[in-house]
């Protein structure tokens, strides 16, 4: 525990593998197959099928997810209570062309626009509030990625840039190459990938025609202010 807590703390980033089973993983592909997609919250194209706000449309999965050996080890790995704030599900088919260029994840979802010092670069996309929140707040949070597949270099592992998340905003177009490392981030089936939000990363095309199906989930510590809410606080 106390190395993959260094790992985090130091590199923004850490992989655990074996976090579920076998049965488990099975489960879940399950509920996710039952689901009924015709809500405005699933996304289905040739590269890309994703479920926004999947925990909400998919509650049958929460305690299977959520069971005591998932919630022992992010209670062994976080001190604060933590508590979830949005869930993505995504599946990048085989074949995909789709990618994503380095980045970091500098917004939240909430439930209304309201100005507040500090809350910045407003978007709305289907009844859906983003905002950039103060550092403190992306500092406070972090994400869980729950891998349905084996995923490496081949079939759009995430890249990223270890330590990035200490240097607060950094543009993709300010990396010093020539002191930065990339790093991939192969994660086996039933494992999980633990990043901070600030941590640059990207993602490559899919290149051996397998699945890289993800469970997305972001924790945070912090409550908002002004009335302000999360959209999806469980």
């Amino acid at each position: 525990m106390n190395l993959y807590q260094d790992q985090i703390s130091k590199n923004g980033f850490t992989v655990i593998g074996d976090v579920f089973s076998e049965e488990q993983i099975l489960l879940f592909c399950e509920k996710i197959e039952n689901a009924n997609s015709s809500s405005e919250t699933f996304r289905r194209s040739a590269d890309l099928f994703a479920i926004r706000q999947f925990l909400k449309e998919v509650p049958d999965i929460y305690p299977l997810i959520f069971n005591d050996t998932f919630k022992n080890l992010l209670a062994g790995l976080f001190a604060e209570d933590y508590f979830v704030v949005k869930s993505i599900y995504f599946d990048k088919p085989e074949q995909s062309n789709w990618f994503v260029s380095y980045h970091q994840d500098l917004t939240i979802s909430v439930d209304k626009k309201i100005e507040l010092e500090g809350f910045t670069k407003w978007t709305v996309k289907q009844d859906q509030f983003a905002v950039q929140p103060p550092l403190h707040i992306l500092e406070k949070s972090f994400t869980v990625r729950i891998h349905l597949d084996d995923t490496d270099e081949n079939n759009g592992a995430l890249k990223v840039i270890p330590g990035s998340q200490l240097k607060q905003i950094y543009r993709p177009e300010a990396i010093d190459w020539e002191n930065e490392t990339e790093f991939t981030c192969s994660v086996p089936r039933g494992g999980i990938m633990i990043m901070k939000p600030l941590l640059l990363h990207s993602s490559s095309r899919t290149t051996n025609n397998n699945k890289r199906r993800v469970i997305h989930l972001e924790f945070c510590s912090q409550e908002l202010p002004g009335g302000l809410q999360w959209s999806e606080r469980i």
